[in-house]
């Protein structure tokens, strides 16, 4: 899953959005290290609808303007899950050898021999 897509369902995970509400999120959640563009959001939200991990969840006019809204699907909510859970297994690695005290620096023998010679 790429991060595009994470972000995108993460901010659907808290409930029924709208473009420019899954873009703040999206700011919101990452500390404004991810910042969509709303073309970006847009293709991503219909390939993610074609794919079946997310369904538009009614439109509205306001200011003149349609307001789309989106919601995940059963599908979208698995893919969040399973990337979620897979993305702990590899913090977790990560973490534990972090925290784990770090052997001295093995260093290669000098080269005073080469395949039995004397050098």
């Amino acid at each position: 899953m790429n991060e595009n897509t994470f972000w995108i369902l993460t901010a659907l995970a808290g409930g029924r959005r709208h473009g420019y509400a899954i873009l703040r999120d999206v700011e919101e959640l990452t500390a404004a290290k991810v910042s969509l563009r709303v073309t970006t959001l847009y293709a991503s939200l219909e390939r993610l609808e074609r794919e079946g991990l997310v369904l538009r969840a009614g439109e509205e006019i306001v200011d003149g303007r349609a307001r789309r809204y989106y919601e995940l699907a059963d599908g979208g909510i698995e893919a969040l899950t399973a990337e979620t859970e897979r993305l702990s297994v590899r913090l977790g690695a990560a973490e534990k050898r972090l925290a784990a005290p770090r052997p001295a620096a093995i260093r290669p023998a000098p080269a005073t021999m080469v395949w039995g010679f004397a050098g």
